[in-house]
């Protein structure tokens, strides 16, 4: 009799998952939602459910957490817990593990080293949608090392949302002219990466504040902390911080060798922001994100990856060659382009080769000066030993 009955629910299941199909021109997908642990009532997460399956006829969220006092929206499911963390963490992850859902959105999950998070904000100078590759977890330990990782994952995010070749820039921080130079050797070795333009004058795909706020390209490449910095900001803006209002939330969980799509919203993410990541989380779901983040690893690693990666490393544990400066001369021309990190080696390979230089600060970022008659041959040494 229990068999009869599991066979006959399997078969309701799947005649309600083709009728949903047929009538929505998309697969029904079940997206559990964290309901309980924020800084806003629990309202705020019905609204946000009601408001995601309003827009997705296809949608059903599960919340997980303690039973609301308020009904429940229509068609919104429930996992009744606690109201202590870890007992919500558990009942997600069960329902993972069954199959009752197929992604979560969540406040807060542990990640494992090599686990990160897209978010996708909305720019306020254009109103064009573009992703923070990364905003939670981690993907590498080192900077380096974690922002080449999270072009390629931010990529794939975009692919899983049906953006066939989506433009991708790096923010202009340490290490990041290091990694877009590891992007562009990856480009010449057949990698089909869509590297975007900033918007200044001086163009290039180092991405300016300014790129941030227009929107230039489809994927903003950075490291974690400041992509959780910016997440906030783009978020929270126009409410003074404590509220989130626009924005799809720190977004789904990408990493090598990682099948669960687990999105992260804040405490301090509002209904809007929470039914936009419903939404993000089941697009993800519907792109297979996990097969798109292999499919894209193994595109990457034809094209180099693991290379520029070992590369990275090698760098990291090198030490800092002790050389003598040649005499002081006059310094009246710059040389840009060069990661703060690389400044310091950049300087003394230019002192190998007798030619007096210094590190500085410019208002775009480092920059070597030195004296113009010794740029080009300056140019030269620096590019081929991979400083610019």
């Amino acid at each position: 009799m229990v068999r009869q009955e599991n066979q006959r629910a399997l078969l309701g299941k799947a005649l309600e998952d083709l009728v949903t199909r047929a009538r929505n021109g998309k697969p029904l997908c079940r997206i559990g939602l964290m309901a309980a642990g924020g800084e806003h009532p629990q309202k705020e997460f019905l609204c946000a459910a009601a408001a995601a399956m309003r827009e997705d006829a296809a949608l059903i969220v599960t919340g997980v957490g303690p039973r609301p006092v308020d009904p429940l929206p229509a068609g919104m499911e429930w996992i009744e817990t606690g109201c202590e963390s870890g007992e919500l963490a558990a009942a997600m992850e069960k329902a993972l593990d069954e199959g009752r859902i197929q992604g979560a959105v969540a406040l807060h999950y542990p990640f494992p080293l090599g686990v990160t998070t897209v978010g996708r904000v909305m720019t306020p100078g254009t109103g064009a949608p573009m992703f923070v590759a990364s905003s939670t977890g981690i993907s590498a330990a080192h900077r380096q090392e974690a922002m080449l990782r999270n072009a390629v994952l931010g990529v794939a995010v975009a692919k899983a949302l049906g953006i066939c070749r989506p433009s991708l820039g790096v923010l202009n921080l340490d290490a990041a002219p290091q990694v877009l130079r590891a992007l562009t050797r990856m480009v010449e070795k057949g990698y089909a990466l869509n590297l975007g333009q900033s918007a200044r004058s001086d163009g290039g795909s180092l991405l300016r504040g300014n790129d941030l706020l227009a929107g230039t390209v489809d994927v903003c490449v950075t490291d974690t902390l400041t992509g959780n910095v910016l997440m906030k900001l783009f978020s929270a803006f126009t409410s003074g911080g404590l509220y989130e209002t626009t924005g799809w939330g720190y977004g789904p969980s990408v990493g090598e060798g990682w099948n669960k799509v687990v999105s992260i919203v804040s405490r301090a993410s509002g209904a809007p922001v929470m039914a936009n990541a419903l939404a993000y989380t089941a697009a993800a779901v519907r792109g297979n994100l996990p097969r798109m983040v292999a499919e894209e690893l193994h595109l990457a690693r034809a094209a180099g990856l693991d290379d520029e990666l070992a590369a990275f490393a090698k760098t990291d544990a090198a030490p800092v060659e002790t050389v003598q400066a040649p005499p002081a001369e006059p310094t009246d021309e710059e040389i840009h382009g060069i990661d703060v990190l690389d400044l310091e080696q950049a300087v003394r390979c230019l002192w190998k080769e007798k030619i007096y230089a210094e590190a500085a600060m410019g208002c775009t970022g480092p920059v070597v000066k030195l004296a113009v008659a010794n740029l080009e041959k300056a140019r030269k040494i620096l590019n081929t030993a991979g400083y610019i």
